[in-house]
Formats: structure tokens, C-alpha cells, sequence
């Protein structure tokens, strides 16, 4: 109990100075600090996981900074995928499994240390491949078919990776929508989190429902103090430089992900 409780509040605590994006770590943590195979910890991870982004976003909607509509676009695409995505997890060798969670940690740290160290574009400069843009006059999301399209899209891929890896989404989801509208990071990072919420609470009930076992005293304790580490973070975060988070965020998730493919060298 002592491990579920260190574990999660540290957990929570990334999720809250990240911004969505500490979730990554869940998986790993109960992998290597309670020695589950990756298909028992995902349930457990997307549990805690989902609950403190849906405290997250309940914050954020509060301040109207959540586009809801667009989290719901995107958790419809995104829920049905989590099934497909638990069916390839449970198909897949543990080692196969701990080499991809690894390559996409490794991927993410590497766009974190791109966006860190090289040169920034304009702020708020828009992107290229913009196709939903917020009307300055009323506030909100202008829809047309290409919008609804590419935030299906992004869903669909949030859910396939949430159901495979038991992960949040959030690396998928903040420079997706960061490319693809104009919407300021703060309200990116609010439906990011509502995305969470929904989508992982779908893939919990598709891992649940394909037969994997959840202990549920350890899942609590974890998910307790997730919530409770992520409040904490969300506090500290205000206090804290964005570029040297991103960047000792970056530096966990390269050590994080050098001892998976470690053991997956020397044999699971």
C-alpha cells in the first residue's frame, strides 16, 4: 500500500505541473515499482489517471476555459478505439509491449526538448495545418466538416493509444489541437484534460470487460493519491518555470524509458 501510495503521488504530481502530460509515467511506475505486467497496471493507471484529469477539468470548466464540445467530438471517435487498442494489447508479447510504451516515451521527450531548448516561433503564430479557428466576435469554435474531421481523428488516435499502453493522451492530444486550431494553450490544456477523463474512463471499463484482473484495494490507494499529488502540483506549478518543468519532465521520461528497454534486452 505504502508503494501505491508514493507512486501515485508522484504521478499526480507530474499530471499537475505537466498539464496532462505526467500520465505517461503511470504504466511504468506500477510496472517497475510493483512488478505488474503492463496489461494488469493499465486499468489501474487509467483509473487514477482519468479521475485527476476529470477533477482537472472540472477546475477548468468552471473558469470556462474547457471547449467542451470539442472534447466530446473528440471522446466519441476516441472511446470506441480504447476496444481495439486493449484487444492489440492483449495479442501482443509483455516485451513488445515495454519496447513501443518506450520508443513513444522517448518520442515525447524529444518534441518536449525541441520545444524547450530550440528557437520558438512567434507566440501564438498559427499553424499551417490550422483548420479550426475561434471567432472573435462570439469566443467560440468555428465548426465546418474539416474541423470535426481532424478532432475525430486526433480522438481516434488518443483512444487507440490509451486502450494499447493504458497512457492519458495528452502528448497526443496538446500539439495536435496546438496544430490543428487557434486555441490559447491554457483552454488546449483544460479539453485535453476533459478528453482524458472520458476517454480513459472508456478504456477502463474495455479492459475490465476483456478480463483483467484489477485490484481494486491498490487501485484506490493509487488513485487517492494521484488526485491528491496532481492538487499539490497544480499549485506548485504556478510557482515553477514552464521550460525547466518541460525539461526535467523530458529528462524523467529519457531515463524512464532507457531502464524499459533495458529490461526488455536483458529479458522480462
Amino acid at each position: 500500500m505504502i508503494v501505491s501510495l508514493v507512486l501515485g503521488a508522484m504521478i499526480g504530481a507530474l499530471l499537475g505541473l505537466t498539464g496532462a502530460g505526467g500520465g505517461i509515467l503511470a504504466v511504468p511506475a506500477i510496472v517497475v515499482g510493483m512488478g505488474w505486467p503492463m496489461q494488469q497496471a493499465t486499468p489501474v493507471a487509467l483509473i487514477a489517471v482519468a479521475s485527476s484529469a476529470g477533477i482537472g477539468a472540472l477546475e477548468a470548466f468552471r473558469k470556462r476555459l474547457v471547449r467542451y464540445r470539442a472534447a466530446f467530438c473528440m471522446a466519441l471517435a476516441g472511446v470506441p478505439t480504447t476496444w481495439l487498442g486493449v484487444r492489440l494489447a492483449q495479442a501482443m508479447p509483455q516485451r513488445l509491449l515495454l519496447a513501443l510504451f518506450a520508443g513513444v516515451m522517448l518520442f515525447v521527450a524529444v518534441r518536449l526538448l525541441r520545444q524547450t531548448i530550440g528557437k520558438k516561433r512567434a507566440l501564438q503564430e498559427a499553424s499551417p495545418l490550422c483548420v479550426g479557428r475561434i471567432n472573435p466576435d462570439t469566443g467560440r469554435l468555428v465548426w465546418s466538416k474539416t474541423t470535426a474531421l481532424a478532432l475525430a481523428s486526433t480522438g481516434a488516435l488518443t483512444g487507440l493509444m490509451t486502450g494499447l499502453l493504458g497512457v492519458g493522451g495528452g502528448f497526443i492530444i496538446v500539439p495536435m489541437l496546438r496544430k490543428l486550431t487557434n486555441i490559447s494553450m491554457h483552454g488546449i490544456v483544460a479539453t485535453s484534460l476533459m478528453v482524458i477523463a472520458l476517454v480513459g474512463s472508456g478504456g477502463v471499463v474495455a479492459t475490465v470487460l476483456h478480463g483483467v484482473p484489477l485490484r481494486l484495494d491498490l487501485t484506490l490507494w493509487f488513485s487517492v493519491a494521484t488526485v491528491a499529488g496532481m492538487v499539490l502540483g497544480r499549485h506548485v506549478s504556478h510557482r515553477v518555470s514552464a521550460r525547466h518543468t518541460q525539461m526535467g519532465f523530458a529528462a524523467i521520461l529519457v531515463c524512464v524509458a532507457c531502464g524499459m528497454l533495458a529490461k526488455v534486452a536483458l529479458g522480462y
